[in-house]
């Protein structure tokens, strides 16, 4: 499994946590940034983050800012990608089964460590559902395909 993860200032520590928690389950992982806890802007990292994504083809993305909230609405804004915030397992495993979320998106000021990697853990171990959650997937790509009015 190959997962590129990338974060804002608020979100390095956590990032280096989750990067250590994946290279000890023999996870390649591809770091686009930060790498300090200097301030920057979270959708540049996202854009890094989504671009090797495609670029690399890798398995999925995790993207780490204050809450959370800021990752997401900039990685949605890319076509094809479904991130989530997940804020406990429950929600990981959800985004992963039902909205196949290819990037996970966690708050770096709001998770504390342990939680964040049963969150990840969860994530990376869960498998789409197809099915009804296929229809539905697919209604967003067409969603996707179309200018909103």
């Amino acid at each position: 499994m190959r997962i590129v993860v990338g974060s804002d200032h608020a979100g390095y520590k956590l990032k280096e946590a989750i990067k250590k928690f994946l290279t000890e389950r023999y996870i390649e992982v591809i770091d686009v940034g930060t790498h300090s806890e200097d301030s920057c802007d979270y959708p540049d990292y996202a854009a890094k983050a989504i671009e090797t994504y495609r670029v690399e083809e890798l398995d999925g993305g995790i993207l780490i800012c204050g809450t959370g909230i800021g990752m997401s609405i900039a990685a949605n804004k890319h076509r094809g990608i479904r991130a989530a915030l997940a804020y406990n397992p429950e929600t990981a495993e959800l985004c992963k089964r039902h909205n196949h979320a290819n990037f996970l998106c966690l708050g770096g000021r709001t998770t504390d460590i342990d939680l964040a990697l049963k969150i990840v853990d969860k994530w990376l171990n869960t498998s789409p559902e197809m099915g009804r959650h296929l229809r539905r997937i697919n209604k967003i790509t067409e969603l996707e395909k179309r200018e909103c009015r």
